[in-house]
């Protein structure tokens, strides 16, 4: 569909909104907002086309149906994966911003220290950070390009450690010990997360044996008796 036909139908707000959610899946993101509203529409329509036909309530069904997943796939498609990106970010920044800190220790300024630091580790936030070193280099100033950055990151975290750098940047402040305390923030944040996964885990395990292994047993059980029965 035609983007400017698109922009008819759309708002400018939830255009807006949707790129701000395809930006939070970082630099290499192939996703494009007017594809999606195009597909989100089009499915939109099947779906709606397909109940209608298939139930006998479909002329009610449809309508609901369709609104309700028109209304919530972007959040139901894209927020796992800034989720799940999040997370692998909030790992990466425990490596990259410990040899951030010892780069800057070892006497290289701010943006030299983003520079090598990003060149040397190959991980998603390393790839953030070399854009941004791109950005800068092109024309922009850093305080201007980590602004763009942080519309790239779903961690609060890691944005946290951004605004620092852009202070340290304006303000010339130390930004050494900043670093070691949101490494030791992230680390222990993960480790509650993890922690948590685990507690969890008796609880998943419990339903996975109810819906899969208690029907099976069953049958293993009652299969002689149901064998003699028809036998």
């Amino acid at each position: 569909m035609n983007n400017s036909v698109l922009s008819l139908i759309y708002r400018d707000k939830t255009i807006k909104g949707l790129n701000k959610k395809i930006k939070l899946l970082g630099t290499n993101s192939k996703y494009n907002a007017y594809r999606f509203m195009s597909f989100r529409i089009l499915t939109s329509v099947i779906l709606f086309i397909v109940i209608l036909n298939v139930n006998n309530f479909g002329y009610i069904l449809s309508p609901i149906i369709t609104f309700v997943y028109y209304y919530l796939l972007p959040d139901l498609y894209f927020n796992p994966m800034i989720r799940k990106r999040s997370r692998q970010l909030d790992y990466d920044a425990m490596y990259f911003f410990e040899i951030l800190a010892l780069s800057i220790e070892s006497g290289n300024n701010l943006i030299n220290a983003l520079e090598v630091t990003s060149n040397s580790i190959n991980t998603e936030l390393a790839l953030e950070f070399r854009e941004t070193i791109k950005e800068v280099k092109m024309g922009k100033n850093l305080d201007e390009a980590l602004t763009d950055m942080k519309e790239r990151i779903p961690s609060d975290s890691i944005n946290n450690v951004i605004l620092n750098i852009k202070e340290s940047n304006l303000f010339g402040n130390n930004i050494i010990d900043t670093l070691y305390y949101q490494i030791d923030y992230i680390r222990e944040r993960i480790l509650l997360e993890n922690r948590a996964r685990i507690a969890k885990l008796p609880l998943k395990i419990s339903i996975i044996s109810v819906v899969f292994f208690l029907p099976l047993l069953l049958l293993l059980i009652l299969g002689p008796v149901i064998l003699n029965y028809f036998g």
